[in-house]
């Protein structure tokens, strides 16, 4: 049976960069599952599977139809537990909701402010008039506005608020202990997706932070280090 993922896409269909899609890519690789990919721009998002109003990433198993990663990892965790598992139980099913929240109010805000309109050049004319109306919308601001983030004393605030995770991977090789979970996949797709759209860098060299996504990108044979960089 052949799983199926709808991702989020600019001009280069290869080049997949939503953090949540890529929650549900490396789902899917630490499970070990083939899958193949249906990229997917911002104005045909809405109508994926046949739905009015869909948000990627999709998950297409069989007869099965799952919205959103953290229930597509809830889903290959109930559907294949022969295979190595996202949340480690219950327990970790809970703590990872956290981590998720924590990741989405930190890391997400960070990578908008000194991205947003790298990502907007990622895209076709129809798609980037799409997303400056929707994103200039949501914030009240327009997209130059909004990617106001790259100045030292909000570059060094921000690297200040990830000392927590720093912390944790001063301790461990990984959010989930000695080997990964899906609070990793969490946690890496935000910077996997600043990786892929832009060449600005928010992490100083010798942070445990880019050591830890240094890992991240070689895990389950490179998986996410075969998408380049910027």
């Amino acid at each position: 049976m052949t799983l199926a993922l709808y991702e989020l896409v600019g001009r280069d269909s290869a080049r997949p960069f939503s953090p949540h899609c890529w929650k549900a890519r490396m789902a899917l690789a630490h499970k070990g599952l083939a899958f193949e990919t249906r990229p997917v721009s911002f104005t045909g998002v809405a109508t994926v599977e046949n739905g009015t109003n869909r948000t990627v990433p999709v998950l297409r198993d069989g007869e099965s139809v799952v919205q959103d990663s953290f229930a597509i990892a809830q889903h290959l965790d109930a559907h294949y537990p022969d295979r190595p598992s996202l949340f480690g139980g219950e327990a970790g099913e809970g703590v990872t909701r956290f981590v998720e929240s924590w990741s989405q109010r930190t890391i997400h805000p960070a990578i908008v402010s000194v991205a947003v309109l790298d990502i907007h050049e990622t895209l076709d004319e129809e798609n980037r008039t799409f997303f400056r109306a929707k994103r200039e919308a949501a914030f009240g601001r327009t997209l130059e506005e909004i990617q106001d983030g790259r100045g030292e004393e909000k570059l060094a605030a921000f690297r200040r608020s990830l000392e927590p995770l720093r912390a944790t991977l001063k301790r461990q090789p990984f959010i989930g202990g000695e080997t990964p979970r899906f609070a990793d996949h969490i946690v890496f797709s935000p910077f996997q997706w600043l990786r892929i759209v832009s060449t600005f860098r928010v992490l100083e060299e010798g942070d445990p932070v880019a050591a830890w996504v240094e890992r991240c990108l070689d895990l389950y044979e490179g998986a996410a280090r075969r998408v380049p960089a910027a």
